[in-house]
């Protein structure tokens, strides 16, 4: 019979205590002791369990998500608090986290603000201090935190289960939103600087440009160029003739950027196009359709929300009947489409309806950040108001952005990204990209746009790549379901080994709710625009069933957006 070695730990424990509190060597009569495991030191008891747990694998339940010690590196310290990573707790305890100044967390939800200060048994809990069991902590460049405390404080429901090693823990609130009635990413120095774009159409890249750099703060604060954005992008455009967020998500999705301000300084007519990105962006969500609890809770956890609105204002010194001067309060009620981006960084729910110059249903605003200089609105921002006709229809939110060595290549056939949509009338496609491997190199992810929401995926990947009867050797290495549009960089469960000159194909299958053309493509819209558009850098097919493929160019003249990510062996 196989033991494990808790049990046998726990075994030779009680022996010693049996052997040292109640022997009877030397006498002609027994004693009896009191043995609560326990007449051994709390501490020196809480180590042997601790890293009795540590030695095998640790699970965690969050909200019923599952978790491992394996690839989120928790563990269990010497208090018997389980310790996770912090940058895990805004995705599995849906909340907003951050460090502040490298010795303070700060975690939010419902109505709740929570703070740990680095090596301090002590949490600020809405201004009331409590003690705690365990202290933040720092282990080379990660910060880790007690689940249990954070648990109690934040009001979930804590177990430990001991017999599988499993914290289950489940959020107690009986409130649906994650977010407050009020909040302001200003007060918590979560914004950018504010900028003018001048007498330029560049609205767009600044909104991009805002919106990227608030998804840094409080972490880490920079300055990126919006002149490199406008300039030094795949589209035949210049500075006058504006844009969309689109075209920005296609500049950063294929690394053309971000680069820092301070190398492409804005408004001097040049761009150098040889600049290296200093950062990669791996995703970006999309929020259509005036979700409004999705754009709260997108800046609650990731930052400022790039957003469209139709501007009756030119300037910071224009006048007009949608916005109040005194207030800075505006607000459109009409048909016209959106001219202008901006970035929303906060809201109201009972900012007054008397505030804005145009009569309203009810009350609620959004706070924005325009691109129109200090001397606008209230040094740069403004409300918003919940019934504007355009606002909270189109966003994106930068959702990751990762450090230059996350992957040492990418390969891609899709510069201008996202121009059309392709599809059988279904809800459901196969769509596969090919390349040939520069080196030999380990294909570790893939990025492709989910073009609406709730998007079902499956990854495959293909070896040695000759002709559209390789489909038959696809291998499955990845899967899962996407809640909102955007763009996703999905890692492989296990990285695909491919050798220098190797031909592979990357397949991905979507299926979208409610659509009938579910992959996203670029080709030439005639627009000129898209001009530069190069429809020979690649080698796509599509599929209705993963069997039968059609090549794209030769049927459709067009690109898929797949890309591939990999590193070198």
């Amino acid at each position: 019979m196989k033991y494990s070695k808790r049990y046998i730990a726990f075994t030779i424990v009680l022996v010693i205590v049996f052997l040292f509190k109640f022997n009877t060597f030397g006498k002609d009569y027994a004693e009896v002791g009191v043995f609560r495991g326990g007449n051994l030191d709390t501490k020196v008891w809480n180590e042997l369990v601790a890293n009795d747990v540590n030695s095998g694998q640790l699970k965690l339940v969050i909200d019923n998500k599952e978790y491992d010690s394996v690839n989120h590196n928790f563990y269990m310290d010497v208090n018997r608090n389980i310790m996770v990573p912090v940058k895990m707790l805004r995705d599995a305890l849906n909340c907003s986290s951050h460090m502040y100044n490298d010795s303070q967390l700060l975690v939010e939800k419902h109505n709740l603000s929570v703070t740990f200060d680095l090596d301090q048994l002590k949490a600020n809990v809405n201004g009331e201090v409590v003690d705690v069991s365990s202290t933040l902590v720092k282990d080379q460049d990660d910060y880790y935190i007690s689940l249990n405390d954070l648990s109690d404080l934040l009001g979930y429901n804590c177990s430990y289960d001991i017999a599988s090693n499993t914290l289950t823990t489940v959020d107690s609130s009986e409130s649906a939103s994650i977010t407050p009635a009020k909040y302001d990413l200003r007060t918590k120095s979560r914004v950018s600087d504010v900028r003018n774009q001048g007498t330029y159409g560049t609205c767009w890249g600044f909104a991009a440009i805002s919106a990227l750099e608030s998804s840094l703060l409080p972490e880490e604060k920079t300055s990126f160029s919006v002149d490199h954005m406008t300039m030094s992008n795949s589209f035949n455009v210049n500075q006058y003739d504006g844009g969309e967020y689109t075209m920005g998500m296609a500049y950063l999705a294929a690394w053309q950027g971000p680069v820092y301000e301070a190398d492409d300084p804005y408004g001097d007519d040049y761009s150098d196009a040889s600049l290296q990105p200093v950062k990669h962006v791996q995703e970006m969500q999309i929020i259509d359709g005036k979700d409004y609890e999705a754009i709260k809770a997108a800046v609650f956890k990731y930052g400022g929300v790039q957003t469209s609105l139709y501007s009756t204002l030119k300037s910071s010194q224009s006048k007009s009947s949608f916005y109040n001067r005194d207030t800075n309060s505006y607000c459109y009620i009409g048909t016209e489409k959106p001219n202008h981006d901006v970035v929303i960084v906060g809201w109201d729910d009972n900012y007054s309806k008397d505030n804005f110059a145009v009569p309203l249903e009810g009350d609620g605003a959004f706070i924005c950040q325009n691109s129109w200089g200090t001397n606008f609105g209230d040094n740069g921002f403004f409300y918003v108001s919940y019934y504007d006709t355009n606002i909270g229809t189109h966003n994106v939110v930068y959702t990751k952005v990762e450090d230059t060595d996350n992957y040492d290549h990418i390969y891609q056939s899709d510069l201008c990204g996202w121009v059309g949509q392709l599809g059988y009338e279904k809800d459901q496609i196969f769509g596969a990209n090919v390349y040939s491997a520069n080196g030999d190199e380990s294909v570790r992810a893939a990025g492709f746009y989910a073009t609406g929401s709730d998007t079902e995926y499956k990854v495959y990947m293909v070896p040695n790549f000759t002709d559209e009867s390789s489909f038959v050797n696809m291998q499955e290495v990845a899967s899962g379901t996407l809640d909102q549009a955007g763009y996703y960089t999905i890692d492989f469960d296990t990285p695909f080994e491919v050798s220098k000159g190797e031909r592979y194909a990357v397949v991905v299958y979507v299926k979208t709710p409610e659509s009938e053309h579910p992959m996203a493509i670029e080709y030439d819209t005639g627009d000129p625009s898209l001009a530069t558009v190069d429809l020979d850098d690649g080698e796509g097919y599509i599929s209705y069933n993963g069997a039968q493929f059609t090549n794209v160019k030769t049927k459709q003249n067009c690109n898929l957006c797949i890309k591939a990510y990999s590193d070198d062996r």
